[in-house]
């Protein structure tokens, strides 16, 4: 019998006793299909989600989210499946990871009822965030930079 062996490891027919969180939507279908391909057990956190809303329907890409994916000559859109309208202090927001917080919709964007809609305007605004010149990303590299 091997080290990483034991009950819970044959009750779960895996190979080593590793159990990834289910972090919401911090934990990405990539990150739970590596877990499990390496021999733990991958898990989604997907209790806030409404079943219809787990994956994007692309056929609801808004214009600039295209043209966006078609420069950047991405093939693979699972990232989309990460960004959902969320709510910070009752207000609409999108979380920026690489801000680490909350970035608000504008009050004058009317938000459609449809949670697709809605992530895809989520989406595309966390987008124009990241490239504008008030993301802290856009700032360390103006601060640091050291060639042009």
């Amino acid at each position: 019998m091997e080290w990483y062996e034991n009950d819970l490891t044959k009750a779960l027919n895996i190979k080593y006793p590793i159990i990834q969180a289910p972090m919401a939507s911090a934990a990405s279908v990539e990150l739970a299909a590596a877990v499990s391909n390496s021999g733990g057990l991958g898990s989604l956190g997907l209790s806030y989600h409404k079943i219809e809303n787990i994956l994007p329907d692309y056929k609801k890409i808004t214009p600039f989210l295209k043209k966006y994916v078609e420069y950047m000559g991405w093939d693979d859109l699972n990232w989309l499946e990460d960004v959902h309208m969320g709510y910070e202090e009752n207000r609409p927001a999108v979380f920026c990871r690489n801000a680490n917080g909350w970035v608000t919709i504008p009050k004058k964007i009317k938000l459609p009822d449809n949670q697709q809609d809605r992530d895809m305007i989520a989406r595309e605004l966390l987008i124009k965030f990241q490239m504008s010149p008030k993301h802290p990303l856009v700032q360390l590299k103006k601060a640091y930079k050291k060639f042009d």
